[in-house]
């Protein structure tokens, strides 16, 4: 931890402290290329006067679009040091959301990887902000070298928005988190703790993608600590596993749907793990019999959990090594305890705290909580009421203050540590000409926890199929968001006001599960 100064108030003094302290270390390792903490700031400094002068400054969003890439930090801790305001798109998105998404947040220099300059070229006009394009091969290496490195300095505060993440809305398009410096670095030095002492001595391995709060989050974490991190473009589970090995990875960050596929590759029976003595998992539940088999195949690890959302910029709870030791299964259902300086409880309808046991939705109050919802000033209310964030999720407290998710308030469906919004999807499914009606909801799936199903009600006199039907939506959504499965039925259950009664449809797919989340 004497690596970590826990009084930086903006990213861009991370590289900063470590250049001047350890240049040469390594800080990022990716496809053969080491990134030193010395080159970083060097690398950073270069892509923020680049960025100057492409008129980006103070509060400007700038894109990146691309699967997971070294150069991402550099253009994020370039953005900073001019106090511009990183937004990463989903790579798994379908071409008219990621139009969305950068229309929304106003972005005005858009970074691409090759792979999506056809999607981009598409859009067009359509792209109503974008001033310039840069792809994220050697077209970017060229343009940043012809920048210098001298740091700009330019200055930027704690409450400085640096990261607008979109998650997922209930009205079916995706809303910007605003991420400020201070919700980032406020409690990095705690995270790293919680996390089991990350520390510089540590190598890890970052395999989540960017675009997501555990992808960028915990490549920061390991910035801040003065980690080397290995970053993988892709999650191939033969290549994890070799790469585990031959770079020595010591900590770890992976959703439950990565440790399946892991424990399932063939390689995993003869591989070394020795070398990995942390592995942090969550996003989204995790089943306890995977758990089990995860803690006997990494047996020298100390695994942790953490619970928490984009708008809490990541985990605001841990359930410690200590706990998963005591091979208490109830308390592996929980999700732990409230990092310090996180605040927890649970309110009922109205707001009014619930006693210990009671389900209710689960609120807290942490530095680590969103400014708020980029230009909807509406749900920025609604989620954030006198410093308490409403999650979304139902769960309540036991005696010892141990939270466990007992449900959801929203209709939100977490697949493989995605989230997804029905509503989003039904409004997709509603364009398609034979459905008359349609509700979307998750059912269990032993590989990604959750799985999307339509239930579908077709228009008079058609025959459509559930090829058909998933066909549309595959043009028009990102492959995790896609029904899984289709069933038509000739009613839908709802209120008197026309809203749908999903509990109802859920209920024959969750009966038998303690919790209506797998």
């Amino acid at each position: 931890m004497s690596d970590v100064n826990p009084l930086l108030s903006s990213l861009a003094e991370i590289p900063r402290f470590h250049a001047a302290r350890r240049p040469k270390a390594v800080a990022i390792s990716h496809e053969g290329r080491n990134i030193t903490y010395g080159k970083l700031q060097d690398a950073s400094s270069r892509v923020a006067n680049g960025l100057r002068a492409a008129g980006i400054g103070q509060g400007d969003r700038i894109g990146v679009l691309d699967k997971n890439s070294d150069c991402f930090f550099e253009i994020w801790l370039g953005a900073a040091k001019v106090n511009a305001v990183i937004v990463p798109i989903n790579a798994r998105l379908a071409g008219p959301e990621i139009e969305y998404v950068i229309n929304d947040a106003e972005i005005k220099v858009l970074f691409i990887g090759e792979l999506f300059v056809d999607v981009i070229q598409k859009a067009g006009p359509g792209l109503k902000t974008v001033e310039r394009v840069i792809t994220t091969d050697n077209s970017y290496r060229q343009w940043r070298d012809k920048q210098t490195d001298d740091d700009p300095a330019v200055e930027a505060h704690a409450d400085d928005v640096c990261l607008q993440l979109y998650t997922s809305g209930t009205t079916g398009h995706p809303k910007g988190v605003q991420l400020t410096n201070r919700n980032i670095l406020g409690s990095l030095p705690q995270t790293l703790k919680s996390w089991g002492g990350w520390s510089s001595s540590d190598i890890a391995l970052v395999a989540m993608p960017l675009f997501h709060i555990a992808g960028c989050g915990t490549g920061l974490i390991c910035l801040l600590g003065g980690l080397r991190f290995v970053l993988i473009r892709d999650f191939v589970p033969a290549q994890v596993i070799k790469t585990i090995q031959t770079e020595r990875i010591t900590v770890t960050f992976l959703v439950p749907a990565m440790i399946l596929a892991l424990l399932s590759e063939p390689l995993i029976g003869k591989a070394n793990l020795s070398c990995v003595r942390r592995i942090v998992y969550g996003a989204s539940p995790i089943p306890l019999d995977l758990l089990k088999r995860a803690v006997t195949t990494f047996k020298d690890a100390g695994f942790i959990q953490i619970y928490g959302l984009t708008e809490t910029t990541g985990g605001i709870t841990v359930l410690s090594i200590d706990d998963h030791d005591r091979a208490d299964s109830q308390l592996l259902r929980s999700c732990g305890k409230p990092i310090d300086g996180v605040d927890i409880r649970i309110v009922d309808a109205a707001g009014n705290a619930l006693p210990v046991g009671r389900v209710g939705e689960i609120v807290c109050r942490t530095v680590k909580n969103m400014k708020g919802y980029w230009r909807r000033d509406k749900d920025t209310a609604q989620a954030l009421r006198n410093g308490w964030f409403s999650t979304g999720d139902a769960g309540y407290l036991d005696q010892s203050g141990y939270l466990f998710i007992h449900d959801r308030v929203k209709d939100m469906i977490v697949s493989g540590g995605e989230n997804i919004y029905p509503a989003e999807v039904e409004s997709v499914l509603f364009g398609q000409p034979d459905v008359a009606d349609v509700a979307v909801i998750g059912v269990p799936d032993p590989k990604w926890g959750e799985a999307v199903k339509a239930i579908v009600i077709r228009r008079n006199g058609s025959t459509v199929d559930a090829e058909t039907i998933i066909a549309y939506a595959r043009e028009r959504l990102a492959g995790y968001k896609l029904p899984k499965s289709v069933e038509f039925v000739d009613v839908l259950p709802r209120n008197p006001t026309g809203k749908l009664l999903k509990r109802e449809l859920r209920e024959q797919y969750w009966r038998g599960y303690e919790r209506r989340v797998n």
